[in-house]
Formats: C-alpha cells, sequence, structure tokens
C-alpha cells in the first residue's frame, strides 16, 4: 500500500517541488508558460476527452451534480468559519470552495485511477472552473459580466468536446493525434507552475490559513461521502468524488484576489497553507479509499 500510494503523490509533489525550487532559484515569469497553458494546452486536454468516442456525459451526471453540491456547500459550511475567525467572507470562502482540481485533481486522478479516469476527473475540473468563473467571480465583484463566459477557452473547448461527443462528429485521426499531444502538456505543466507560483505566497495570517487548510479537505470529504449515499454514486466515481473534496485551495483564487483586489496576499497564505497541507492530508485521504 505505502508503495502504491507513494507512486501515486511522489510524481506530483517532485514536479511541484522541482517548480518551487526553480522559482526561488530563476524566479522565471511565467505568464507566458501559464498563458499558453490555460489557453492553449489545457483547452486542448479538456477536448480531447470529452470529445473521445468512449465519452458519454449522461455516465457522468452523478459526478457533475456530486461535484456541485460539493463546491456549494464547502461555501455554505465555511460561512460560519470566517465569521467565527473575524475574516471578510469573499477572502475566506471561495479558498474554500473552489479547489485544486486542475493543477493537482487531474494528475492525481490519471495516477490513482489510470487513463480512463480522465474523461470524469476533466467533468470534475469543468465544473469547479465553471462555477470559479461564474459564482466566483460574481461573490468578488457583483457588477462583473458573465455573459462572456463562454469565451474563456476553457469552457469553449468544453462546450466543442460535447457537441462533437453528442453528435457523433468524426475527427480526422492526424489532428486528434496533434490535439491530443497538445493536451499532454498541460498536466506536468500544470505541476510546474504550481510550485512556481507557490515561491509567489506570503505566510500572512497563518493561523487563519491552517484554519483554512483544515476546513476545506473536511468539509470537502463530509460533503462527498452525503453526496455519495445521496446519489447512490458508487466505486471509482464515489471515490473521486472523496479526493475531489479532499483537494486544498486552487492557485486561481489567489489570482481572482489579486485581480479584484481581495486581500490577495491574505488569499496567496491560504492557497500556500493549503497546498503545503494537502502533502499530508491527500496521502491519508488514498489510503482511505484504495
Amino acid at each position: 500500500m505505502f508503495e502504491r500510494i507513494a507512486g501515486i503523490v511522489f510524481p506530483i509533489y517532485a514536479i511541484v517541488a522541482i517548480g518551487y525550487a526553480y522559482g526561488r532559484w530563476k524566479k522565471p515569469d511565467m505568464g507566458v508558460a501559464n498563458e499558453l497553458n490555460m489557453d492553449i494546452f489545457v483547452p486542448a486536454l479538456v477536448f480531447s476527452a470529452l470529445a473521445a468516442k468512449s465519452f458519454d456525459i449522461g455516465q457522468h451526471l452523478g459526478l457533475l451534480a456530486g461535484a456541485t453540491a460539493v463546491v456549494l456547500g464547502c461555501g455554505l459550511l465555511a460561512w460560519p468559519v470566517a465569521r467565527l475567525l473575524g475574516v471578510p467572507v469573499n477572502t475566506f470562502v471561495p479558498p474554500m470552495m473552489f479547489k485544486n482540481s486542475g493543477n493537482m485533481g487531474l494528475p492525481l486522478a490519471v495516477l490513482a485511477f489510470g487513463e480512463e479516469a480522465l474523461p470524469a476527473a476533466v467533468v470534475l475540473f469543468l465544473c469547479s472552473n465553471l462555477l470559479h468563473y461564474s459564482l466566483g467571480t460574481w461573490m468578488l465583484d457583483h457588477k462583473a459580466r458573465l455573459s462572456t463566459l463562454w469565451r474563456v477557452p476553457v469552457i469553449a473547448a468544453a462546450l466543442a468536446g460535447l457537441a462533437v461527443s453528442l453528435l457523433q462528429v468524426p475527427v480526422w485521426q492526424p489532428l486528434w493525434l496533434g490535439i491530443k499531444m497538445l493536451g499532454d502538456i498541460s498536466i506536468p505543466l500544470l505541476l510546474f507552475a504550481l510550485g512556481v507560483r507557490l515561491t509567489d505566497s506570503r505566510h500572512a495570517d497563518w493561523k487563519i490559513s491552517l484554519v483554512g487548510a483544515l476546513t476545506t479537505p473536511l468539509a470537502g470529504v463530509l460533503l462527498a461521502l452525503a453526496v455519495n449515499a445521496t446519489l447512490g454514486l458508487e466505486g471509482r466515481d464515489a471515490a473521486m468524488l472523496i479526493v475531489f473534496g479532499a483537494l486544498p485551495p486552487a492557485v486561481l483564487n489567489y489570482i481572482f484576489a489579486e485581480r479584484y483586489n481581495q486581500e490577495p496576499d491574505r488569499a496567496a497564505s491560504i492557497v500556500l497553507i493549503g497546498n503545503t497541507a494537502s502533502m499530508a492530508i491527500i496521502p491519508l485521504t488514498l489510503v482511505w479509499i484504495l
């Protein structure tokens, strides 16, 4: 069991650690790489997963509903915690809701459950991102325009992939191979970029960050267990939803906080401590479910 868990988590944290070390050493500007990843590579991964002949959206509706319930439920549970801590709700609640389902969730799903689990992992990732770009944006800025959500490359790629799947549109095999090769770049780059990004995070308000690091996985796992029982999810889907619930806050929370001037230093600290704590929480979760 130890070897199995190590084989799952070691590659993930090793790449993050390399990114962190390189970030401290060279202090690279990852802006272009991150933009390429979010505009090209991740959308290619999403499209290839959803447009695959083996993908059936009907098989993942329960998982989609479960992920939505976990995200929204984490927000409801985190709300009174923020009040007790005396922290602005819009600073504390979003990182508790929107999990690291991209940088960590996608590679974790593939390593833990195999390549065949990638479409399900993409569904979880898309659910979290769609809610983050819509509800999460609205939480930080009630005047934000959500009508242009479809222009986000990841969302546009998901819509295109679903259209190809539902309409059974044939994709020229060389084109398909090229798209898949682009998508294969995304996961290691996501992990490396996470490591580099964490070098910019500060250890401000470590007590609040520590509470957040425990709140988000605890609330997520408890909600996932409740949702699994309610919706009757079993097997791999149930296990993936539990892992999804245990994930730390997404780095995107810091980026959003910076964009909307919602205490970005404190948000960065919550993200940093949460992802650091996940080095213990994720292996324990895997030992439990596998």
